[in-house]
């Protein structure tokens, strides 16, 4: 009798070197690095280098790998003109997926097993584009001009230029370069798994990535940042806080950003963002929206003992760094496609087609056709 195990919940479907994901410790483990080794230490630049070539760079390998990343800035015409002339209104995550498809199209990316060599450049030109694509279509929505490329400017500084048109401050640059190093990779998540389920057909780097963009848009995966922020401003104001949650909790609805599908404590990464959102918080003088998810999730851990995840914070890091709401699930596609790409080069070093088996809990066999005249 085969065992079921729905959304594959303990099943181990392959082997990696890049991270893993210790639940019941809460402990997040790139390449042999804890997380809160890694915070507040590297860089995001550092970390994406660590997660494709299993070392820390030096000094020397550091300013090369940066030097390249910003060699491969640059987007082609079309997809520029499609960024200025795309709707409006259109869902961030939609263009997102739309451009790094597009890309597909000027890059004749061989299909079929790929050594690194082949998969490497991609992999840092789709590292080095994806913030382009999304600043770009968020200063067109606005009626903005496109800032020009610069190539002084690390990930996250560069990204903060292009969305504000000016040179970011020094906090604001340290503030969301660490949110991308503490998004960068988490084991086989919903996104991940998914690219590696196209790139295990031996499809290409861009069908893979363009996979995970359109899984990460889901809400219970990328799009809980966004529904944190809207839930905050549901409710208002802390003292509306008990009688909101205690509500939704009566009602068995979700409180957005509380609990992990993995963690069973506290999410490691969140201690980091809440120091970033207090500190945030602190400097701009407003300070409810922290105080709102304090006491949130002091209910929550309570009377569910659930506690806050990766999401819970970071959405108000974002905000408070004027970041607009929809773009929260964009960002963390730019700091996750340093995990995506890594998983889809080791993927391809020993592949495995994807196929599991499924339970059929349908008619019994032995229904017989009844002729369409007689239906």
């Amino acid at each position: 009798m085969s065992v079921t195990s729905p959304g594959l919940k303990g099943i181990v479907a392959a082997s990696t070197r890049l991270s893993d994901v210790l639940g019941e410790e809460g402990i997040l483990i790139y390449a042999g690095y804890d997380i809160n080794e890694l915070a507040g230490k590297v860089s995001y630049e550092e970390v994406v280098y660590l997660l494709w070539h299993d070392e820390l760079p030096n000094k020397a390998q550091l300013e090369k790998f940066k030097a390249d990343l910003r060699a491969a800035r640059e987007l082609p015409p079309p997809v520029v003109d499609f960024l200025a002339n795309a709707p409006r209104d259109a869902n961030v995550m939609d263009v997102l997926r739309t451009g790094i498809s597009m890309l597909g199209l000027y890059d004749h990316a061989p299909i079929g097993p790929q050594p690194p060599e082949i998969l490497l450049p991609r992999a840092i030109s789709l590292t080095a584009k994806v913030g382009i694509i999304i600043a770009y279509y968020h200063r067109a929505r606005q009626g903005k001009s496109l800032p020009p490329i610069r190539t002084d400017l690390d990930e996250a500084a560069h990204f903060l230029y292009l969305i504000n048109g000016e040179t970011p401050g020094p906090e604001a640059v340290k503030t969301l370069d660490l949110a991308y190093v503490l998004h960068a990779d988490h084991g086989f998540n919903a996104s991940t798994f998914s690219a590696l389920v196209t790139i295990a057909t031996l499809s290409d780097i861009y069908s893979a990535v363009t996979t995970a963009i359109g899984t990460l848009k889901g809400p219970l995966h990328g799009g809980a940042n966004e529904a944190v922020i809207h839930m905050l401003e549901a409710i208002g104001s802390p003292d509306k806080v008990d009688a909101w949650v205690r509500a939704k909790l009566a009602k068995k609805e979700k409180i957005m950003g509380m609990g992990h599908a993995v963690y069973k404590v506290l999410d490691p990464r969140a201690p980091h963002l809440k120091a970033m959102a207090v500190k945030l918080s602190q400097e701009l003088g407003e300070t409810k929206w922290v105080e709102m998810s304090d006491r949130i999730a002091a209910i929550v851990k309570k009377e569910k003992n659930l506690n806050a995840n990766v999401d819970f914070y970071s959405a108000t890091v974002y905000y408070s760094l004027g970041i607009p709401t929809d773009l929260f699930t964009p960002i963390f596609a730019i700091a996750r496609m340093s995990g995506w790409t890594g998983h889809i080069i080791e993927q391809l070093k020993d592949n495995k087609i994807f196929r599991p088996s499924s339970e059929y809990v349908g008619f019994p066999v032995g229904k017989k056709v009844v002729p369409l005249d007689k239906r």
